[in-house]
């Protein structure tokens, strides 16, 4: 049963903007695993890689219900790809199936989040 979906999209521009004007944005968002593999990419792949984590850790908590802050935080969310790239959801709180996605285009970067309950 589907308890959860959610949904943000975000403009390169901007997470340029913010990687360039505050460095320390990248930590405040970014685990230190993701961290490492941001660090090995090139100066765009870094701006998409950072949208496209920023967009699935908010998608993650809307879905949630709570939005980032008191019960959530970007650190509380890992996302991670999969042997053939597919990006999923670490997190220490999560007790239900996580499904992600995340898109860029030229300008933004999307992604959606369902969380759905396993049945006992």
């Amino acid at each position: 049963m589907i308890v959860g979906i959610g949904i943000d999209i975000v403009e390169l521009s901007r997470i340029a903007q913010l990687i360039e004007q505050q460095p320390k944005f990248i930590d405040r968002i970014l685990t230190h695993n993701e961290r490492i593999r941001f660090q090995q990419l090139s100066s765009k792949r870094k701006v998409e890689f950072m949208a496209g984590r920023f967009a699935a850790k908010e998608a993650y908590a809307k879905a949630v219900g709570t939005g980032i802050g008191t019960h959530v935080s970007f650190h509380d969310i890992e996302i991670q790809n999969d042997e053939n790239g597919k990006p999923y959801i670490v997190s220490t709180s999560l007790t239900e199936r996580v499904h992600v996605s995340i898109s860029h285009s030229e300008h933004y970067a999307v992604a959606q989040v369902i969380i759905e309950r396993l049945s006992s």
